[in-house]
């Protein structure tokens, strides 16, 4: 497939990439030049004019919707939009409403997922055209799914997050409590991970958590906007979300205390606060 690409940064990059070794026809466009395996395009524009699929790997609504209208100007009519930031579903519906063929696709995993291209990708949008993006999902990711019509993936990419940021909360909390008890945490988490609680967090992040490494494979500051992004959904859904609240202050907490640049998991950081450890 011709496919445009727009976002070349610590997602899109290796996103992209994928799809250059899968053999697609890949032009890339960010605000600066980014070696990825294609062709790099100077503008908008210029990537989207003969692309038969458009993708996007933007940082949230404002990014997105800057690009949205250089994208409907310059791409052929028949060109397939797949966004794979992580924005409101009221604005996936709104890029929907104004583009005939389009996807919101946001995606979990983090930089590693990206890297290993083993992206779990939460799809909205009719089934003809997640049928055409399949080979693009299999580029770049292990499960994808059709979830529902536009903006459905958007509010499964919220309840994703909800439970990352409860998780990670909750590890830290583990973590905090085990340390000021004198016991081993590095062995009580692996007994964690062994058992009932363990989790893909678990798996991935704890040496990391236990030796405050910190850096970013997405930033408090993208998990702030997330969970404002679940709270709204909550109002437009018209449930209570009590938990997912007290995630949302725990990060916002992070961010206020200069944490937002650092890795999710540094709300370890702000439990240990709590506590003054």
């Amino acid at each position: 497939m011709k496919i445009a690409f727009i976002g070349l940064g610590i997602m899109g990059r290796p996103m992209a990439g994928h799809l250059v070794a899968a053999g697609h026809d890949v032009t890339g466009h960010d605000l600066q030049p980014v070696d990825f395996g294609g062709r790099f395009a100077d503008s908008v524009a210029q990537a989207v004019r003969e692309a038969e699929v458009v993708i996007t790997m933007l940082p949230a609504d404002p990014q997105v919707l800057a690009v949205f209208p250089e994208i409907a100007e310059h791409a052929p009519a028949g060109a397939l939009y797949i966004d794979f930031s992580t924005i409101t579903p009221q604005t996936s519906r709104t890029l929907a409403s104004q583009w005939k063929r389009t996807l919101d696709a946001p995606v979990s995993g983090g930089e590693k997922g990206a890297a290993d291209a083993v992206l779990s990708i939460m799809v909205g949008g009719s089934q003809d055209d997640f049928e055409a993006a399949r080979p693009i999902f299999e580029a770049v990711g292990k499960t994808f799914k059709l979830v529902g019509g536009p903006g459905a993936g958007q509010f499964v990419k919220a309840a994703n997050q909800l439970v990352v940021g409860g998780t990670y909360a909750l590890v830290a909390e583990a973590i905090v409590l085990m340390e000021a008890a004198g016991v081993d945490a590095g062995a009580g988490l692996d007994v964690l991970a062994g058992g009932l609680a363990g989790s893909r967090i678990l798996e991935l992040k704890r040496t990391s958590m236990l030796n405050r490494e910190f850096a970013p494979g997405f930033r408090i500051d993208l998990h702030h906007k997330d969970m404002g992004i679940i709270l709204d959904a909550a109002r437009t859904a018209e449930v209570a979300l009590p938990m997912g609240a007290l995630t949302a202050q725990l990060i916002a907490s992070a961010r206020a205390q200069g944490y937002g640049s650092l890795d999710h998991s540094a709300l370890l950081k702000v439990v240990e606060g709590l506590s003054s450890r």
